[in-house]
């Protein structure tokens, strides 16, 4: 369960496991998509990788 802003209705609401409609491990963390309480698909980045900002290698 976490908390979520909607883009769509503009409310903060608690989105339970139920919601989720997949979670998928990428390069930039883990996205998961869910259907909020008004319908509305919506998707969130997190995990360690989300949170962590990408350093570039310094240019030689």
């Amino acid at each position: 369960m976490f908390l979520h802003a909607c883009t769509a209705c503009e409310r903060r609401q608690l989105i339970f496991p139920s919601q989720v409609t997949s979670l998928d491990n990428t390069d930039h963390g883990i996205e998961v998509s869910f259907t909020c309480w008004c319908g509305v698909e919506q998707h969130l980045l997190t995990g360690r990788a989300a949170a962590t900002p990408r350093r570039t290698p310094a240019a030689a």
